[in-house]
């Protein structure tokens, strides 16, 4: 089985050394910043834009019963540093929000502004609307309109939802391959996309964008052909990124509900510990860097930017009493991953009771909602693969450390939690494996017989692992080695999911391909599972 896993520290740095590098890295996590521009939302106004700013589409995330946020970013040329507006400056965009696609019943409108510090992206949230409802929405300035996004709020809090319909998805490495699975997305009913992490890499990409092949005629330029490191190198992949049109379809489509993993920065990274050895300062400031790209390419309320390499995105929402999510950062809190990383034999390290996948306080805050939770399903949309999962039946196996097997007494005590506050009724989406897996969440994953106490959806990528296949060749041994396991694929796609008040539907959709556009989307596999009893069956 693959993951985003791949390599890790080579310098030698021991348990001990990397645990001191967390602190100091903890340490120094305001003074490393010092260098970095203010920002700053003022500034002289930009004149005419002469070139369509919109490049990068719209997007709309975070739903709730009455509010929802509209996003855009300014780019008339997203292949450019400062994708061809001022370095310094402030652009007026209007934007609208209405009942129906035509925007002849304008519910809310206003002004606000794009400015150079926040890369030109522009982030309302949009009060006073009517739970449960689509809508559609449009940002404008100067002479230019932007395309039109349609969106929908949550429903009322308190209120019987007769069923809600998600898209899970995750992993979209730009020279992976093409985009098809979001035109697929797009075309979906859905209330809402949960994409739960890598919507970027930092890897350097050549000029026939790697799987993508593109002909000479449509090169990349040279600026996306190094590893990321500083803002504009974060900046200009996202708006990369915003260039397919699948994606940006996706998008306008439904609103989005988005975490990272650990491409966003550096792959397998923990806290403030990089995957190879560079200096802490170093790191957080590129950890800096990327949290403020990242909110500023994202559909994410205003009070997430970050404060230097800190920003909270754990976050909950409330879908009347049929779904709880409590979207989880599974990568800025973590302990360090045991054993050097990868996939190892567990020892006392893995299995040492202090270790966390989410830090204290995200912890607790977790905790504390399944205590109060009132809905139907308690849902946790994060990144990495939750439940078991051994490579070998019989025997010691080696198990994942960057997944939670890594950290098997962070999810006992979740698990606790769930178990005394929300009965059966758990469900776990994660992606970062770029496979297709339906598992059941055992109480005691070494005992077959026990208790299912949930369900992990786990989708595969958009497009990391290039076309990947149906049934790979530890496919057998896979789900033999692994009897909570109902359904494994390697090729790539999306989930569809379905809650009702009283069962959850998982609907796997895979592409073929991705190396060439123009895939067809089909079911691999359809699985239930009942409120008030836990486990997949087939549809």
């Amino acid at each position: 089985m693959t993951s985003s896993s791949g390599r890790r520290r080579s310098d030698g740095v021991g348990l001990h050394a990397r645990r001191r590098f967390l602190t100091l890295a903890a340490m120094t996590s305001v003074g490393a910043f010092a260098g970095m521009p203010r920002v700053r939302a003022e500034g002289r106004r930009v004149g005419r834009i002469s070139e369509f700013p919109f490049t990068l589409g719209v997007a709309s995330g975070d739903p709730m019963p009455s509010s929802v946020v509209l996003w855009t970013r300014l780019a008339p040329r997203p292949y450019e540093v400062g994708s061809g507006l001022p370095p310094a400056g402030v652009v007026e965009v209007q934007w609208d929000i209405a009942r129906d696609e035509q925007f002849r019943n304008i519910e809310r409108s206003g002004l606000t502004t794009a400015s150079a510090g926040f890369g030109y992206s522009v982030h309302v949230d949009v009060s006073g609307l009517q739970s449960g409802r689509s809508y559609w929405y449009r940002f404008r300035t100067g002479a230019w309109s932007s395309p039109v996004g349609r969106t929908r709020t949550a429903p009322a809090a308190g209120a019987s939802v007769r069923e809600l319909r998600l898209g899970l998805a995750s992993c979209q490495q730009y020279d992976g391959g093409y985009y098809t699975a979001h035109a697929h997305l797009a075309r979906e009913e859905l209330d809402a996309v949960f994409f739960v992490g890598d919507y970027i890499y930092e890897n350097a990409i050549d000029a026939q964008a790697g799987e993508r092949r593109l002909p000479a005629g449509s090169r990349l330029p040279e600026v996306f052909g190094h590893e990321l490191k500083t803002l504009e190198d974060y900046r200009l992949r996202y708006a990369l990124a915003r260039t397919d049109p699948d994606l940006r379809a996706a998008h306008a489509a439904h609103p989005w509900v988005v975490t990272w993993d650990d491409h966003e920065v550096e792959n397998n990274y923990a806290a403030g510990v990089p995957q190879v050895g560079e200096a802490p300062e170093g790191f957080l400031a590129r950890r800096a860097a990327a949290y403020r790209a990242y909110w500023e390419n994202m559909p994410l309320r205003p009070d997430r930017y970050p404060s230097g390499a800190d920003m909270r995105l754990y976050r909950r929402l409330l879908f009347g009493r049929l779904a709880q999510f409590d979207v989880l950062d599974t990568r800025q809190y973590r302990s360090d991953q045991a054993s050097g990383d990868g996939w190892q034999y567990p020892g006392p390290e893995s299995q040492d009771a202090s270790r966390t996948m989410t830090g204290p306080a995200q912890e607790r805050w977790l905790l504390d909602g399944f205590r109060t939770s009132t809905a139907t399903w308690n849902v946790i949309p994060q990144q990495v693969a939750f439940s078991r999962r051994r490579l070998t039946l019989t025997g010691p196996s080696r198990l994942s450390m960057d997944a939670w097997d890594g950290y098997p007494a962070s999810r006992d005590r979740i698990l606790q939690g769930a178990r005394t506050a929300v009965g059966g009724n758990l469900i776990v989406l994660s992606g970062d494996s770029h496979i297709h897996l339906a598992m059941d969440i055992k109480k005691d994953f070494d005992d077959p017989r026990s208790p299912t106490v949930g369900v992990e959806i786990l989708g595969s990528s958009i497009t990391s692992g290039a076309d990947g296949m149906e049934k790979p060749e530890d496919w057998a041994e896979l789900l033999a080695a692994n009897p909570h396991m109902s359904y494994y694929a390697k090729r790539r796609g999306y989930v569809v999911i379905t809650l009702t008040p009283t069962h959850a539907r998982a609907d796997y959709r895979t592409l073929a391909y991705v190396t060439r556009p123009g895939a067809p989307v089909t079911t691999g596999a359809s699985l239930v599972t009942q409120a008030g009893t836990p486990g997949f069956h087939p549809a």
